[in-house]
């Protein structure tokens, strides 16, 4: 279907994806049409098309192949796009496909169960603000960090426990987590590895494969 877009999300992904910080998993080539989410109304619709209609507001995520949200219209498989809840205004609508897919997905790759902790770093940012109602909504005890700021919103999110990175050190606090979501890369990983579990499972959203760190870390 195509959709005329009405608002598109600017994420941390598109910034990496400029630097050429993501070419070993998506070698775009340049020039390109950048933006990875978005919030429209349905213009026009194939033949094959049967759960929208022409003038439906609908939000989604670009193929990863073939993004480009940052236009006018976009050309967009049905299955790749959902209607808007009315609650939702399209610049709110636009910043949610990508940041809950990434939620949704590092969950299903840590396979977790009910009753286990997670600890999600720096869970104060928009990640945050989705992955937190997520993990609750699976059964997790969720532990994050951040600026005392932002302690009262965590916690109305559905966070268990809020650490302040200002007046304490996760890594010396937690031991034994079930679960790590990395969103702040290489410098944190070490002591994100230090506070997981035997058997545990981590998830970086910034970290790639680096020889070096598996050396030093004496890892495979």
């Amino acid at each position: 279907m195509l959709v005329k877009i009405k608002a598109a999300g600017v994420n941390p992904l598109d910034n990496m994806i400029i630097r050429g910080e993501v070419r070993l998993i998506v070698p775009y080539k340049f020039p390109l049409i950048m933006g990875n989410e978005f919030c429209g109304v349905v213009d026009k619709v194939g033949r094959s098309v049967v759960n929208f209609a022409v003038g439906d507001r609908v939000y989604g995520r670009m193929p990863l192949k073939k993004i480009g949200a940052f236009a006018e219209y976009a050309a967009v498989d049905q299955n790749a796009i959902a209607k808007v809840p009315e609650y939702l205004s399209d610049g709110e609508a636009a910043s949610v496909p990508l940041t809950a897919l990434t939620a949704l997905q590092t969950f299903e790759l840590m396979n977790v169960r009910p009753g286990k902790t997670v600890f999600i770093s720096g869970g104060t940012g928009s990640l945050g603000a989705m992955a937190i109602p997520i993990a609750k909504s699976l059964g997790l005890l969720v532990i994050t960090n951040g600026s005392r700021e932002n302690k009262e919103r965590v916690i109305r999110l559905g966070a268990d426990r809020f650490i302040d990175y200002r007046s304490e050190d996760y890594s010396k606090a937690l031991s034994n987590v079930d679960y790590v979501l990395d969103t702040l890369g290489e410098r944190e990983l070490e002591k994100e590895f230090g506070i997981l579990k035997c058997g545990g499972s981590l998830v970086s959203l910034r970290g790639l494969p680096n020889g070096e760190f598996a050396v030093r870390t004496g890892m495979p």
